[in-house]
């Protein structure tokens, strides 16, 4: 009989599998990141508990084209400063990914909350230009000038918050308990320029960034980068507590009854 392919996995091939996984050389991305401080009420009303605001109120954008092998990847992330105990990282809100295979590896694994989208990045001379859009939306944009080099950081380990949950199939809490992941990154750069410019926030129904606006931009920067990952859960959370929080996981059809933001989202 000709392979069913559907069928189960011999433990040799989940072994390779697994073992070509462990050996993935180097993956450089060339990526637009925007550090903004915004409303410090913003930040804490976006963060699950046990997530607390850290001292600044600081929104990061981070969007990248990842130099995968023949099928290059657009990679967007929107998250916020914010602390767990003593350790400080960020918490992604919404992070746009163009291929369906970037959303099984974080998603389902790590309780990224990726969805697919568009992600835009462009660079004509000292020109620069990025963007994510979803729905024909382009939510964040990124322009402006390169007005000169950066000094290299040091490798460095960046941290991550995700809850990694499954909705009940009653519709009605969670199969299960939620957990809190770290998902710790160490990067190196191999280049890094200043950009002049500014962040443009668009309104969206499924992805609302414009309520965490830009009040004082730190910096814009465009360089190359690579890094690696690891995840690890340290702790199961209050379900109850995480549940109101649950539709910045998912596009929801109900969020057309949500209020508008008060003063027309100014």
């Amino acid at each position: 009989m000709a392979r069913v392919r559907y069928g189960a996995r011999t433990e040799a091939e989940i072994t390779a599998s697994r073992t070509a996984g462990a050996k993935l050389p180097d993956i450089w991305s060339t990526g637009v990141v925007a550090v903004w401080e915004t409303d410090p009420d913003a930040v804490a009303a976006v963060l699950p508990p046990p997530l607390k605001p850290t001292a600044r109120p600081l929104v990061r954008v981070n969007i990248s084209k990842v130099d995968l092998p023949g099928h290059p990847l657009g990679a967007g992330s929107f998250a916020v400063a914010a602390a767990h105990e003593a350790v400080e990282g960020w918490y992604p809100l919404v992070m746009p990914m163009t291929h369906e295979r970037a959303l099984t590896g974080g998603r389902e694994v790590f309780g990224e909350p990726k969805k697919l989208g568009e992600v835009v990045v462009e660079r004509d001379g000292l020109v620069v230009r990025a963007s994510m859009a979803r729905h024909g939306i382009a939510f964040v944009e990124v322009r402006g000038a390169v007005s000169g080099p950066l000094p290299l950081p040091e490798p460095a380990r960046k941290t991550d918050f995700y809850f990694k949950f499954l909705p009940a199939v009653d519709g009605s809490g969670f199969d299960g308990d939620p957990v809190l992941v770290y998902c710790e990154r160490d990067e190196k750069a191999r280049r890094l320029e200043r950009v002049t410019g500014d962040v443009v926030l668009r309104e969206s129904l499924y992805d609302p960034v414009a309520d965490l606006p830009v009040r004082h931009l730190v910096e814009i920067t465009v360089g190359e980068k690579t890094s690696t990952q690891r995840g690890r859960v340290v702790e199961r959370v209050d379900a109850r507590a995480l549940l109101p929080y649950v539709h910045q996981r998912y596009d929801d059809p109900r969020q057309i009854l949500d209020a508008p933001p008060e003063d027309g989202g100014a």
